[in-house]
Parts: C-alpha cells; sequence; structure tokens
C-alpha cells in the first residue's frame, strides 16, 4: 500500500517537473533570469562584464595594447538592461549627488558620453557580481575607478 503510494507520488512529481521545465522554455522571462544562475561561475566582476559583451576588444600587436569596442558577446538583453540603466542614471547625474556621481562626472569631462555609458554599465555588471557572490545587500559607498 505506500509502496503504491511511493510510485504514484514519484509519478506526479515527475510529470509536474515535466510541466515546469516546459513553462519555463516557452516563458522568455523566464529564461531572461536562468541566464546567470551562479555568480561563483565567474571568477571575478570582469569576467562576468566580459561575459555581457561590456569590455572592449583587445587588440593588441607588438606591446602596444589597443582597445576597440565592445564586444558584445552574451546576454544580449541583460546588456541592454545595463546600458539603459547606466543612461538613466547619466540623466540625473548633475541633479543628485552620491558617491558614484563623482567618477561619472570625471569621466564624462574626459570621455564621450556613450562610452561613460558603457563604462558604468560594466561597473553595475562588477556591482552586481560582487553582491552575488557576498549573498549581500548594496550598499553604495564610494567607488575608486
Amino acid at each position: 500500500m505506500i509502496i503504491g503510494q511511493l510510485r504514484d507520488l514519484k509519478t506526479r512529481i515527475d510529470r509536474l517537473e515535466k510541466e515546469i521545465i516546459t513553462c519555463h522554455r516557452k516563458n522568455p522571462e523566464s529564461k531572461r533570469l536562468s541566464t546567470i544562475t551562479d555568480a561563483s561561475l565567474f571568477r571575478s566582476g570582469r569576467q562576468l562584464a566580459a561575459w555581457l559583451g561590456l569590455v572592449p576588444r583587445q587588440n593588441s600587436s607588438g606591446g602596444k595594447d589597443r582597445l576597440g569596442r565592445i564586444t558584445k558577446q552574451g546576454d544580449r538583453y541583460l546588456r541592454q538592461r545595463l546600458v539603459i540603466g547606466a543612461t538613466s542614471m547619466l540623466g540625473v547625474v548633475n541633479k543628485r549627488k552620491t558617491p558614484d556621481d563623482d567618477w561619472v562626472i570625471t569621466l564624462l569631462q574626459k570621455k564621450p558620453p556613450r562610452l561613460v555609458t558603457v563604462a558604468l554599465a560594466n561597473k553595475m555588471a562588477r556591482i552586481a557580481w560582487a553582491i552575488m557572490t557576498r549573498k549581500e545587500s548594496y550598499t553604495p559607498r564610494e567607488i575608486r575607478a
């Protein structure tokens, strides 16, 4: 009797797991959420940023370091969201004052706004990696580039 119930439960569990996987594969939002399942897969925040395509392509030769455009590898949707968030932060950088803003303002004086946007998105990806690996909440502090 108990063995029969256990078999029944196992059959139901298997069926439900298949349904969950089917729903997950059909739902684009669910697929997006599962792209970075474990931040510890990356040794550093830079590796995560590189995986997302937020680092410059290197065309180095003969001891000269030449950095090109971003690689645009990895999850396009996640990269877009980080860039959109960074663009929005640039829009309000002069209206509020946080420790992060000094770095952004200094960079804006030296570099074009689109480049600063990608640099900020890169930094946000690295911060996200640190939060996920340390399993703690974000506390703004002065960031040095």
